[in-house]
C-alpha cells in the first residue's frame, strides 16, 4: 500500500517530523544522509568542474515547485547520461494520479517551506519515502543536471536528486532503461514488444493491458541522431515517446476492424492517415460509436490508427503492468501477484545456468500451480519477472549488474527440492529468451494448467546477488519457495525449549528425507555441539527463536555439503571440505586443515554428513569466541589453543 510508505532516513524520522523540526528551529534542512559534497555526485572520478550547491531561492527570486501543472517541458536533460530516467518522468506526467503519488503536492516554497522535499519510489515490494534537502549542484548559477524549461520551476530537479539519493549518487544514474524507472514509479512490471516481430495475440495483450490500467508507450526507431524528433509525412515523429491510451474493435463495412488510440505528449502533431480525426472512415460506422470514440477529436495530440498501420509505423511497445495497489479503482481486471525474495550465495545457492548441470540444481526453486485458465481460454497467461536488487547502489563497490535469467519445468508431484538428475533428464517447458545484464528480465507465457518449477539463476555459478521474483497471473495462482516450505512443518514442531536428544530426533527426521545425504543419523554429540553454539541464554536447551536462527544456518550448510560433494557419493572427501569451508567464509591454514582431516575423515579420507556438521558447528563456535575476544581487546588465542578446542570441545 503506497499510503504505508517507509522512511529511508537513517534516524527513522518522517518527512513531516523533519519539516516541523526545521520550522520550529527556524533552520533550513540539511540532509545528513545525502550531503552536499562531491561523493554524492561521483564515486569513480574526480568532480570535473567546480560545483556549487545552491538552494532554489539562491538561483532565482521566486522559485516554484510546480508551475501550471507538471508537463514534459519541465524535464530538460543536463550533464548526466540519465535520459532513460527523463523519458520515464515525461511518461509519468501523463498519469496524474500516479504522478501525485511519486511527487506529493503537499510541498513547495511558500507556507511551510523548510528546505526539505520528499518523493515516493517503489523498491523491492516496498514504497519508500525519500527526503532530500533542496541544495542542488550548480555551475555559474545554473543547474547542472535535470532542469525545467521554466527556470523558476524545480520539481523535476528535486525528483532527480531524490532518485540519485535512493541509488547512492548522481553518477549511479548513468545508463539504464526507461522501464526500470517506470517500475520504480508504479510498482509495476515491464514488458517490451517489437511490432515487426510481434506475438500473434499482441492486440489482445494491449487490450487487456488498457483494461487493467497499465501504462503503455510506443516509439519509432531512429537510425541516426539527425532523425531524432523528425516528423514523417504521415504526421508521426521519430525517436519520440508516445502513449497508448485506447484499444477497440469497430464494425466497418461488415467486418471487424482493430483500432488503437495513441497520444503525442506535445498535445499536437497527429497522424494524418486512415482513421485520423477527420478521415472519411469515421463516416461509415455507427454514429453513436463514432461519438463515443471521437469525444476528444480536437487537435489534442490524440488520434486513432488501424492496428496494421500502427505496427507498420511504430517499432517498439513498452507496457508497465500495475499491481493490485494501483491508484485506479475503476479498472475492470487486475493482475494476481505472487512475490518472493531470495539470493544466490557462493557455494550454496549460486548454481549458474543449465550449462553448469553439476551446480544448476542448487539454485533456489519455486513451485507454481496454475489451476484457472484465462477467461474464455484453455491456457493460463503468466508474466514472470526476475529482478536483481540494489545493483546501482553497489556500483561504487565494483559490483555491477549480473547476467540473469530463469527456466520453468513441469514439476513432479513431490514437494522436495529437485536434485541434479531431475534437470539432467527433464527439459524446460519455458524460459527467459536470453540471459542479460539488466536489472530485470521478464517474459509472458501461455501455459496449460498444472504444476511448474521455476528456477532463477545467474549465468555463471558462484556469482552472488539478491533477487526478487514476481509472478503475475490473470487468475489466482499458487506459488511457494520449495526448500523453505518442505521443512516448515518441523520448525512448527518446536514450540518450547528442547534438549539435545529432542533436537536429535527432529533433525534426523528432516535429514533422512534428503536422499543425496548418506549418514546413519546425527549423533547426540553433534546435537550437543549445536546447542552449545546456539544457546545464547545458557539454559542448556534450544529455545524456539534460537532454533529458527540455527535452521537458517543448517539450510546453508546442507547446500554447501551437496554443492561440494562433487562426485555425488553422499559423502565429502577431506579435499572437498577445504572448498566448502572457504565458501562458508572460514579461512583456515594448512595445519588446521590437516588436523580436521585427522579428526573427522575415515580411512578413505571421506567425511559423512554427521562429522561434517560437527566440524562446521565447532568451527562456527570457535570463530564466534575469537570474534568476541577480539572485540574485547583481550589478545589473540594461540594456534595450539584452537587445535585443542577443535579436538576436545
Amino acid at each position: 500500500n503506497p499510503a504505508l510508505s517507509f522512511s529511508t532516513q537513517a534516524d527513522g524520522k518522517t518527512f513531516e517530523q523533519l519539516r516541523q523540526e526545521c520550522l520550529q528551529k527556524g533552520k533550513l534542512f540539511e540532509d545528513p544522509d545525502f550531503p552536499a559534497v562531491d561523493d554524492s555526485l561521483f564515486y569513480s572520478q574526480r568532480v570535473p568542474v567546480n560545483f556549487e550547491w545552491k538552494r532554489p531561492g539562491e538561483i532565482c527570486k521566486d522559485p516554484k515547485f510546480i508551475t501550471g501543472g507538471a508537463t514534459r517541458t519541465d524535464i530538460c536533460q543536463g550533464q548526466l547520461g540519465d535520459c532513460w530516467l527523463l523519458a520515464a518522468i515525461a511518461s509519468l506526467t501523463l498519469h496524474e494520479d500516479t504522478l501525485k503519488r511519486v511527487v506529493p503536492h503537499d510541498q513547495g516554497f511558500d507556507r511551510g517551506y523548510a528546505g526539505i522535499f520528499h518523493f515516493k519510489f517503489w523498491q523491492h515490494n516496498k514504497w519508500l519515502d525519500v527526503v532530500v534537502d533542496d541544495r542542488l549542484p550548480c555551475v555559474r548559477n545554473n543547474l547542472v543536471f535535470v532542469h525545467s524549461a521554466d527556470q523558476t520551476e524545480f520539481w523535476s530537479a528535486l525528483l532527480e536528486k531524490a532518485y540519485a539519493k535512493l541509488n547512492g549518487s548522481y553518477e549511479s544514474l548513468k545508463g539504464g532503461s526507461t522501464m526500470e524507472a517506470m517500475e520504480d514509479f508504479t510498482g509495476g512490471v515491464g514488458e517490451m514488444y517489437e511490432t515487426k516481430n510481434p506475438p500473434s495475440n499482441l492486440f489482445l495483450i494491449l487490450k487487456k493491458a488498457v483494461e487493467r490500467g497499465s501504462m503503455l508507450g510506443c516509439s519509432i526507431d531512429i537510425t541516426s541522431s539527425a532523425e531524432s524528433e523528425a516528423q514523417t509525412t504521415t504526421g508521426l515523429v521519430k525517436g519520440h515517446a508516445y502513449s497508448i491510451t485506447g484499444v477497440e474493435e469497430v464494425n466497418y463495412r461488415g467486418a471487424k476492424v482493430q483500432l488503437i488510440r495513441v497520444r503525442n505528449p506535445w498535445g499536437q502533431v497527429e497522424w494524418n492517415g486512415p482513421w485520423s480525426d477527420n478521415s472519411r472512415e469515421w463516416n461509415t460506422i455507427d454514429s453513436s460509436e463514432k461519438t463515443r470514440l471521437l469525444h476528444n477529436s480536437l487537435d489534442d495530440g490524440e488520434f486513432w490508427m488501424e492496428f496494421g498501420d500502427f505496427k507498420a509505423n511504430y517499432d517498439k511497445i513498452e507496457i508497465c503492468n500495475l499491481t493490485a495497489d494501483s491508484l485506479s479503482d475503476d479498472v475492470r481486471k487486475k493482475w494476481e501477484v505472487n512475490l518472493f525474495e531470495g539470493n544466490w550465495i557462493r557455494g550454496s545457492t549460486a548454481g549458474g545456468c543449465r550449462n553448469y548441470i553439476d551446480t544448476f540444481w542448487t539454485n533456489p526453486q519455486f513451485k507454481l500451480r496454475l489451476d484457472h485458465p484465462d477467461d474464455g481460454d484453455k491456457l493460463c497467461s503468466v508474466i514472470v519477472a526476475l529482478m536483481q536488487k540494489n545493483r546501482r547502489r553497489l556500483r561504487k563497490e565494483g559490483l555491477d549488474l549480473e547476467t540473469i535469467g530463469f527456466a520453468i519445468y513441469e514439476a513432479p508431484d513431490d514437494q522436495d527440492h529437485q536434485g541434479k538428475d531431475f534437470f539432467r533428464y527433464n527439459a524446460s517447458k519455458a524460459r527467459s529468451r536470453t540471459y542479460v545484464n539488466m536489472r530485470e528480465v521478464s517474459e509472458r507465457f501461455r501455459m496449460p494448467p498444472g504444476n511448474y518449477l521455476l528456477v532463477p539463476t545467474t549465468f555463471q555459478p558462484h556469482h552472488e546477488a539478491d533477487f526478487l521474483i514476481r509472478i503475475f497471473s490473470e487468475n489466482k495462482a499458487g506459488a511457494m519457495y520449495v526448500h523453505t516450505n518442505t521443512h516448515q512443518c518441523y520448525i512448527r514442531q518446536i514450540d518450547k525449549a528442547i534438549s539435545a536428544r529432542e533436537l536429535q530426533h527432529v533433525l534426523n527426521n528432516v535429514l533422512r528425507r534428503r536422499k543425496e545425504v548418506k549418514f546413519d543419523g546425527l549423533t547426540l554429540n553433534t546435537c550437543h555441539s549445536i546447542i552449545n553454539l546456539m544457546d545464547v541464554d545458557n539454559t542448556g536447551m534450544l529455545e524456539f527463536e534460537e532454533f529458527k536462527v540455527f535452521w537458517d544456518k543448517l539450510k546453508k550448510w546442507i547446500m554447501l555439503f551437496l554443492s561440494y560433494d562433487t562426485d555425488r557419493s553422499g559423502r565429502m572427501s577431506s579435499y572437498e571440505l577445504r572448498s566448502a569451508l572457504n565458501a562458508a567464509g572460514m579461512q583456515l591454514n594448512n595445519k588446521l586443515l590437516q588436523l580436521l582431516g585427522l579428526r573427522f575423515a575415515d580411512e578413505n579420507f571421506d567425511i559423512d554428513f554427521d562429522d561434517y556438521l560437527t566440524c562446521i558447528v565447532r568451527l562456527e563456535n570457535m570463530f564466534r569466541v575469537f570474534k568476541a575476544l577480539d572485540t574485547q581487546k583481550k589478545g589473540v588465542i594461540s594456534l595450539n589453543m584452537m587445535q585443542v578446542k577443535l579436538i576436545f570441545y
